[in-house]
């Protein structure tokens, strides 16, 4: 699936400002909400928008006595994520508890998975460029819980939490530091979201928190990243600092660029990067540090009492394996050797699960690249007009089909096909009938079609004559009969028409 592309090595980074090259290195750690109706170690709902600590139940509360209960479903999309990252599953992993105080952490503890991880080594292949991609290393996903919210712009001088949140199932996905630019980073998280929207493992709605990002930024001279693939001595990469809860593409761009020059201007003049975290404020354009960056030891691990190892046999995964939809990438590529779409415009169809769906409907029985241009340039270019999206689009894949039909049957031209895209999507209706109502069918009856080119040829002996010595002016006539025939006429059939009666 991947022999058309070419893997790249990045280029040394210049930064403005900067007196020498530098390469910057990132490693992401995304975590991703699970999609699932309850929450990993309760029945309680995950639905957003709730009222506050309304979907909370007494193991999220952490009261005394109450046990967490694994959800089987959670460990299942799990599972699905990591076969579509093409990673390495762990039939036997286990729970730890990560301690440490905050108001929205009831327990005084996160469960997570620091030592035995449900889901190893995979990869994800990154596309930088039509046929150019960059390959970046997974080194593990792991089930956690997810912590409350706190709330402090409700009283000028009391925060509240908000516990809906607490032990929301998340999937953390930590990369290797294989990254090497802001735009490369921005498109894997953007390559994970559109991988996980295709398993239905998460929705990837950053604007509600359910995908975001803590980035991990050093910067290096030329060469070191060379060095540490040899010797895998994280030394060679310089001093990362960690900027947390990102959650918008555009910003880990912004945050990475500034995060670079900021460590760049410190070794520049002298000093040593310390190893933080940090916030990044978008108003300002800027990263600030939040606190000094952990390390395991300080959060004192140890494998949860309450849960037992979790134990999965390889029938259970292969079943799983069974059932994957198709994913992104094998999906494009056949978009292009089975449908002859172009590199772009198969990713562009493939770019959400819901916009692929919607044009496999539109091109079923088909020509695969006419569908592509109708859902592209007419369907797409509208909805992005009026702010839509396609499951909310006033036109359906079988309106649109419809409307493909009729041009391949010669029952409208293209035209006409645009007019009918307008009355379908203001009024809706069965294009067929539309046409047959509203007496926009095609005009094909030859006889018709040379009585009108007659006529504009006999009012017309000047320009006859033009044409005659620059053909290129013929088409002159043809808009003339389109225009008297209100647009009916077989344009194929007006151009034949017009060079034989002209003469060329």
């Amino acid at each position: 699936m991947l022999d058309h592309l070419s893997f790249t090595a990045p280029q040394p980074k210049t930064i403005a400002g900067a007196k020498q090259d530098w390469e910057l290195v990132i490693g992401l750690e995304v975590h991703a909400q699970v999609a699932s109706k309850a929450k990993l170690f309760s029945g309680a709902s995950t639905g957003f928008g709730a009222e506050p600590n309304s979907h909370v139940a007494f193991v999220d509360a952490a009261m005394p006595g109450m046990l967490p209960v694994i959800n089987e479903f959670c460990v299942a999309q799990a599972v699905r994520t990591g076969l579509g990252l093409k990673a390495a599953i762990n039939l036997w992993s286990a729970f730890d508890r990560k301690n440490y105080f905050y108001p929205d952490l009831p327990q005084g503890y996160q469960i997570s998975q620091l030592y035995h991880p449900i889901v190893g080594e995979g990869e994800v292949i990154v596309d930088m460029a039509p046929g150019v991609a960059r390959r970046v290393r997974i080194e593990r996903i792991h089930l956690e819980q997810d912590a409350g919210k706190s709330i402090h712009d409700m009283d000028p001088n009391m925060s509240f939490v908000d516990l809906n949140r607490t032990g929301v199932a998340l999937m953390e996905i930590v990369s290797r530091p294989d990254i090497r630019g802001p735009e490369e980073a921005a498109a894997y998280v953007a390559k994970l979201r559109q991988i996980m929207r295709y398993l239905g493992t998460c929705d990837g709605n950053m604007q509600n928190g359910n995908l975001r990002a803590d980035v991990n930024v050093s910067v290096c001279a030329p060469g070191a990243y060379e060095r540490y693939q040899e010797t895998q001595d994280f030394s060679h990469l310089g001093t990362r600092c960690e900027i947390k809860n990102m959650n918008s593409l555009r910003f880990i761009q912004a945050a990475i660029e500034y995060e670079a020059r900021r460590q760049i201007a410190i070794i520049e003049d002298g000093g040593a990067v310390v190893q933080e975290t940090r916030l990044y404020d978008p108003d300002r354009g800027e990263t600030r540090s939040m606190r000094s960056k952990e390390e395991a030891h300080d959060y004192r691990y140890f494998p949860d009492p309450d849960l037992l190892p979790l134990e999965i046999e390889q029938a259970w995964v292969d079943d799983i394996a069974r059932v994957m939809p198709e994913l992104p990438d094998e999906k494009k590529a056949r978009f292009v050797q089975e449908l002859g779409l172009s590199e772009y415009d198969a990713g562009v169809l493939t770019a959400e699960v819901e916009n692929a769906d919607f044009f496999e409907a539109v091109a079923r029985g088909r020509d695969g690249k006419q569908a592509a241009n109708w859902v592209i340039n007419e369907l797409f270019g509208r909805l992005n007009k009026e702010g839509l999206t396609v499951e909310t689009s006033p036109v359906s894949a079988a309106q649109l089909g419809g409307v493909i039909d009729l041009i391949a049957k010669g029952d409208i031209s293209g035209k006409i096909a645009k007019d009918l895209f307008e009355i379908l999507w203001t009024e809706g209706g069965d294009p067929a009938q539309i046409v047959e109502s509203r007496g926009m069918k095609q005009v094909t009856d030859m006889g018709a079609i040379e009585k009108a080119v007659d006529d504009i040829i006999a009012a017309n002996p000047a320009q006859v004559e033009k044409a005659r010595a620059n053909p290129k002016l013929a088409g002159w006539f043809v808009g003339q009969v389109l225009k008297a025939t209100g647009g009916k006429a077989n344009p194929a059939a007006v151009n034949e028409l017009v060079a034989r009666k002209l003469g060329m």
